[in-house]
């Protein structure tokens, strides 16, 4: 009887300590970029932290034949002009203007790329997009046509450069600028 209690508690003892070694070398985390909790978070493995790189605003491309994870991340400059004028903020209202991106390290042909709009509430316009695959540019400038927005509530409004890395592939996020519309 005494050898099967000494069994039970030599089991329990085992997973109990199992699984508080797993819990020192596997640690969740709340990790925040710019002001903002990423949505996935991150681990802490052996005393290093690993954040899913889907979260840093690049388009992420896996390659199942060589293993290979590839991450594209140019550098995107956006400016946005109101005829020949630069601006970053302005007054509630309806009001005419264009988006000029510049694009540069960019290191893999990409299929496509567009620029939207995101109001405060997070509702987003498609502005413009454009086919470029094929064109192996490294770097370029994408311009959009002229357009009419409503900046209807005050607050801050979100400018995004997107890239689809392949024609089937969703558009990802790679940057924004601010429009802060004042009362």
């Amino acid at each position: 009887m005494n050898w099967k209690k000494v069994m039970v508690c030599v089991f329990a003892f085992s997973l109990m300590g199992g699984s508080v070694f797993a819990d020192s070398i596997t640690q969740k985390v709340k990790v925040w970029m710019n002001g903002k909790e990423i949505q996935d978070g991150g681990y802490i493995i052996d005393g290093k932290t690993y954040v899913p790189i889907r979260e840093f605003d690049g388009v992420v491309k896996f390659n199942s034949d060589t293993n290979k994870v590839e991450f594209i991340k140019p550098n995107v400059h956006i400016f946005l002009f109101n005829g020949d004028t630069v601006f970053g903020n302005v007054n509630k209202g309806k009001l005419k203007f264009n988006v000029f991106c510049q694009v540069d390290s960019l290191s893999d042909d990409v299929a496509s790329v567009k620029v939207a709009i995101t109001d405060p509430s997070g509702k987003v316009k498609d502005i413009q997009s454009q086919d470029v695959s094929g064109s192996q540019k490294d770097n370029f400038w994408f311009r959009t046509y002229d357009f009419t927005y409503d900046f209807s509530s005050a607050g801050k409004y979100k400018v995004g450069f997107y890239i689809k890395a392949t024609k089937t592939s969703d558009y990802v996020l790679v940057s924004q600028k601010v429009i802060t519309a004042l009362n």
